[in-house]
C-alpha cells in the first residue's frame, strides 16, 4: 500500500512544541496549564498524530472531558477541523467518533458516563480538566483500558485548589524523579509561556480577583489556601525587581550554602547583597570536598561579609573550609532562633525573615524553580503562638522535591551581617554575579 503524506493544519506555538516533545516521549504525562494556552488543541492534535502513525489493527484513542456536552462543545469541532484534510475519514456525529483510513478511531467522550467506556481498550487517552473528573474514573476504568495495548495517558488541567489533580501532579513529579523516561510533569504559567502578552496579562490581572488570577493564570494550586508563607504574587513581584550595583554597594554580601541531603537533592550556593539576590549555583551529586572548593572559589570572587552553611549535611564542607582558613558559620536548621518567642526553630526564623525581605522590596533572580520552591511551603502556629513551617520531609513527600534553592536563599538570613569593607564590587565580581 502506497504511503500518503498528510499535513494537519496545525501550527503549534513554541510552548506547544515543547509540550508535544514531552508527550511524544513519555507514557504518563501530567500537564498543568494556564487558561488560553491552547491545551485542548494541543491534546486533540496529539491524539490525531498518534492515531495516524499507529499501524496496529483497530487502534482506539479517546479524548475525555468531565461532561459529554463539554467534550462535544470544546473538542469535537477541533477534532473535525484538524482531521478534515485527511483523505478517507469517516465522521460519526452520533458517536462523536472519527475513523481514519488506517482503521484507527478517535472518540470524544464524557466522564459523566464512565460505564460507557467499560469493556473496551485504548492505545491512548487524554483526560482534560482532570480536576473536575472523579479519580476513580481513571483507577477503575481508564487504567484497565490501557493494559492490553500498553497505552498512554495525558492528564490535563488548570489548578482548582489542592484536590486530586494537585495530588496527581505531585505524584507525577515524584515518579518523574524515579523514572524520567516513563513519567513527565509539566507546569506552564501565563507569565512564562509567552502565549499572552505582558500588557494583556496585566489587564487580566486588574480585572480578575487575586486568588482566581493566581489559580487560573499562574497555575497556583495554593491560591485558595490561607497558610502559604510566601504568596506567589509577592514572589512574582520580587522576581520583576532589579537593583543597580550603585544602589546596593554598601549593603552586606552574604553566601547561603545548602549541601545536598540525599542522592536526588542538589547542593546550592546562593549569593545575596542587601535587597538583591543573584543567580544561585546548583550542583547535582557533588561530594563535600568538591563543594567546599566551589564555595572557596565563590568567597574569593564575591568577597562576602558572611557565609552561612547548613550544619545538617554540611559538616564536611564546613570543616574543609575552616581548614583552608575561611571563616564560615554553621547553621542548624533545628536550632534555637534569635527570636525564640516568635519562631519555633531556626529554619522557621530564616524563612520568616526571607518572607519579610521579599515583601519589603527584595529582588529575586527569574528562576522558575526558585519561584516554585518559595511559594509551596505552608505554616501554622504551635501552642505558644510561634510560627512553625511544614516539615521538609512532608513537603518533599507532597511535591516530590526538596526546596533546595529556597533553603539556600533562606540561609542568607541566618543572622544579621555587618559590612566589613566599603565600596562597590570589583568588575570581575560584578560580571560574575550579574542578574539576567
Amino acid at each position: 500500500m502506497k504511503s500518503v503524506s498528510v499535513v494537519i493544519p496545525y501550527r503549534p506555538r513554541p510552548v506547544q512544541v515543547q509540550i508535544h516533545r514531552a508527550l511524544e516521549t513519555h507514557r504518563f504525562c501530567v500537564l498543568v496549564t494556564h487558561r488560553q494556552l491552547g491545551k485542548t488543541v494541543c491534546a486533540v492534535n496529539h491524539l490525531l498524530k498518534k492515531a495516524l502513525q499507529n499501524t496496529r489493527a483497530h487502534a482506539r484513542y479517546f479524548y475525555i472531558a468531565p461532561f459529554l456536552n463539554q467534550a462535544k462543545r470544546i473538542a469535537w469541532d477541533y477534532l473535525k477541523r484538524y482531521a478534515a484534510p485527511i483523505p478517507g475519514i469517516v465522521i460519526n456525529e452520533t458517536e462523536l467518533c472519527i475513523k481514519l483510513p488506517g482503521g484507527a478511531r478517535v472518540w470524544v467522550s464524557g466522564a459523566d458516563n464512565p460505564d460507557a467506556l467499560r469493556g473496551t481498550y485504548a492505545d491512548g487517552v487524554v483526560l482534560d480538566e482532570y480536576a473536575q473528573i472523579k479519580p476513580d474514573v481513571f483507577s477503575e476504568i481508564i487504567r484497565p483500558m490501557l493494559l492490553s495495548r500498553e497505552g498512554w495517558v495525558v492528564f490535563i488541567g488548570t489548578p482548582k485548589g489542592q484536590n486530586a489533580f494537585y495530588e496527581l501532579f505531585n505524584h507525577a513529579q515524584r515518579a518523574a524523579q524515579a523514572d524520567p523516561h516513563l513519567w513527565w510533569a509539566g507546569l506552564f504559567r501565563a507569565d512564562e509561556s509567552g502565549v499572552i502578552s505582558a500588557e494583556e496579562l496585566e489587564e487580566i490581572r486588574r480585572e480578575t480577583p487575586d486568588n482566581i488570577f493566581r489559580q487560573e493564570y499562574l497555575c497556583d494550586f495554593t491560591a485558595s489556601a490561607e497558610n502559604i508563607l510566601i504568596p506567589i504574587d509577592e514572589v512574582l513581584a520580587a522576581a520583576s525587581r532589579r537593583y543597580a550595583s550603585t544602589e546596593i554597594r554598601f549593603a552586606p554580601k552574604i553566601l547561603g550554602v545548602d549541601p545536598a541531603r540525599f542522592g536526588d537533592d542538589r547542593s546550592v550556593i546562593f549569593p545575596r547583597q542587601g535587597k538583591q539576590a543573584f543567580n544561585p549555583l546548583v550542583f547535582q551529586r557533588i561530594d563535600s570536598m568538591a563543594l567546599a572548593a566551589q564555595v572557596a572559589h565563590q568567597i574569593e570572587v564575591f568577597h562576602p561579609d558572611g557565609v552561612f552553611i547548613d550544619a545538617g549535611c554540611g559538616a564536611g564542607v564546613i570543616d574543609r573550609l575552616r581548614q583552608l582558613g575561611f571563616g564560615v558559620t554553621e547553621v542548624p536548621f533545628g536550632g534555637t532562633p534569635l527570636r525564640a518567642g516568635q519562631y519555633v526553630n531556626k529554619r522557621a526564623e530564616m524563612w520568616g525573615e526571607m518572607a519579610a525581605w521579599i515583601k519589603e522590596g527584595g529582588a529575586l533572580p527569574s528562576s522558575a524553580e526558585l519561584k516554585a520552591d518559595l511559594c509551596q511551603t505552608t505554616y501554622d502556629y504551635d501552642a505558644s503562638g510561634r510560627l512553625r513551617l511544614e516539615a521538609k520531609e512532608k513537603l518533599k513527600a507532597r511535591s516530590g522535591k526538596s526546596p533546595d534553592l529556597a533553603d539556600a536563599l533562606a540561609l542568607t538570613f541566618a543572622a544579621p551581617v555587618r559590612v566589613r569593607r566599603a565600596g562597590q564590587m570589583s568588575e570581575f565580581a560584578q560580571s560574575e554575579y550579574e542578574v539576567i
